[in-house]
């Protein structure tokens, strides 16, 4: 299971009012019980959403936290935390209604306290989150009342409605400590339909189901994510039926009938595109030239062919194929090795001593790919880029780290040449963290420190007007400049491919994923396998 990592907006749960302490028919307890695990690659970092940026610790923190909007399984923005919301003024005024009787986990109520504390932790600049650049465009945040808030922005900002899926932190426990090194960040208190039971460090996180939680208490009782990190191991645990979901690779997708029966398949496309990119902090890479050169260089038809297997698509922009934004009319890229050498040659680079390697300014050249342990797919990926680089003379080498050590060492301390890696995107086209020259901080996403003048301006231009007609026509201008001045080079758009545990009932594939009435699934008495004690 996938979470954005750019503004992280996964809303996995259906709306209901129905309270958990209400009398249930014998058919409806009886679906209580039994345990969900899941693996990932790595271990999460902070269960705080204010502060994770990754994919791990964004997917334990949607089922702990709730922000006051989410989607539901129509992609359409519903209330969340909130019961109802009002758009005024032209897109200007927010006004959020919240519901009432909300405890968090530690049966401390929830008010409009919590989310103005919330806000002020995202545009405090002491505080490391790589969202506040949303929530700095905010004029004025009103508290009415203990249950309405009232949001005032001076000028347009698209994702506006969007933004307020940011999870919402209690007050009662982070104020007057210093939110980046508080303990709640590994102990949590949300007001989720799962709490926090236990954490074990690189080994397991165990989540409870909320006897209060407002929507009703969820039907499986554990949610629990082990960290597995390496995509062949988890394919082994599906033979023993030790997972219960496992992304699979598109190999293991083909493979999967011949040793399962007791798993579903579940494909569809995602809004995610992984990438080759540069540290533009460093030469040559700080040149377009260069990063136009490598595009030539690399097949991206034989990595969608022989990685992807054909589950995916080859990528020319950062915008999905199914995003309104995507101009599929810009030049599609083109392998051609000759063009890239005359690139090369442009910038100095030449084969001085006929061994067939170029030479940089006359000295030696040759630099690392960095990518994340257990993703075969990006491994694959990096040995058919070497082996391109490798036909024009440029010496490359392949790093393949832990999740963990990959984001918080090589990533945020900018300790790399190049890397593989990809972005969960959120349905609205906003890329403004991803690109903008002013979101190149430590804990920013714009880590591969790409700075274009225009492709700023449309940025900013494209979240603050409302009209999608001029939105789109500023987001395929970015598309067309980076088509001439590339961030990285944009890789493939891969399909989600997951499978399933059978015994699981309740499922309702829809454009959101399967996942979206989690809360309702469950599993038959005669089927269950785990007891509270158990795992």
């Amino acid at each position: 299971m996938k979470r954005g990592v750019v503004v992280l907006l996964l809303f996995l749960f259906a709306c209901s009012n129905q309270s958990s302490k209400t009398v249930l028919p014998a058919s409806e307890n009886e679906k209580y019980g039994d345990a969900f695990i899941v693996a990932d690659l790595s271990d999460a970092s902070y269960l705080n959403p204010i502060l994770a940026s990754d994919t791990s610790s964004s997917q334990i923190n949607s089922m702990i936290f709730n922000g006051l909007i989410k989607y539901d399984k129509d992609l359409k923005i519903v209330g969340d935390l909130a019961e109802s919301f009002q758009v005024l003024d032209d897109g200007l005024v927010l006004i959020f209604k919240l519901r009432k009787n909300i405890v968090w986990h530690d049966g401390q109520p929830f008010t409009a306290r919590d989310v103005e504390f919330t806000y002020k932790a995202l545009i405090n600049p002491d505080v490391q989150t790589p969202f506040s650049s949303m929530y700095l465009l905010v004029k004025d945040f009103i508290v009415v009342d203990d249950y309405t808030i009232k949001i005032v922005y001076d000028k347009p900002f698209a994702p506006n409605l969007e933004s307020w899926g940011m999870g919402i932190i209690p007050k009662h426990i982070f104020e007057g400590s210093d939110i980046n090194t508080s303990p709640a960040n590994r102990k949590p208190i949300g007001t989720g339909p799962y709490k926090l039971d236990t954490w074990d460090p690189d080994q397991k996180i165990v989540l409870i189901a909320n006897d209060d939680y407002f929507e009703g208490r969820p039907f499986i009782d554990r949610y629990i994510v082990r960290v597995v990190p390496d995509q062949s191991v988890q394919f082994f645990e599906l033979r023993n039926e030790s997972l219960d979901a496992v992304s699979l690779s598109p190999d293991q997708w083909n493979a999967y009938d011949s040793f399962f029966t007791h798993y579903d398949k579940f494909r569809q496309p995602m809004f995610s595109v992984t990438f080759l990119g540069f540290n533009m902090r460093k030469k040559p890479f700080d040149d377009k030239r260069f990063r136009l050169a490598i595009e030539y260089a690399v097949n991206k038809d034989d990595i969608v062919k022989g990685v992807l297997l054909g589950f995916g698509s080859k990528a020319n922009s950062p915008f999905p194929p199914q995003s309104w934004a995507a101009n599929n009319e810009i030049a599609q890229s083109q392998y051609d090795p000759q063009k890239a050498l005359e690139l090369l040659k442009e910038i100095g680079f030449e084969d001085i001593d006929n061994d067939g390697w170029l030479e940089y300014q006359g000295s030696p050249f040759s630099f690392s790919i960095t990518t994340n342990q257990g993703n075969k797919q990006r491994e694959l990926s990096a040995q058919i880029i070497q082996e391109n680089l490798k036909k024009i003379g440029i010496k490359t080498s392949i790093r393949i780290i832990e999740f963990s050590t990959f984001i918080n060492q090589y990533i945020a301390k900018r300790d790399f040449d190049a890397l593989i890696m990809g972005w969960s995107l959120t349905l609205d086209p906003d890329q403004h963290d991803l690109w903008h020259s002013s979101q190149m901080g430590e804990k920013q996403y714009n880590f591969l420190s790409y700075k274009n003048q225009r492709v700023d301006e449309l940025l900013v231009y494209g979240r603050s007007v409302f009209d999608v007609q001029k939105r789109k026509r500023a987001y395929y201008e970015i598309q067309e400049i980076m088509r001439q001045d590339p961030p990285c080079i944009f890789l493939y758009f891969p399909d989600s491919l997951e499978a399933l545990h059978k015994r699981f009932e309740g499922i309702e594939p829809a454009p959101s994923g399967i996942y979206h009435n989690f809360i309702k699934w469950y599993v038959p008495k005669t089927q269950m396998k785990y007891g509270m004690g158990e795992i």
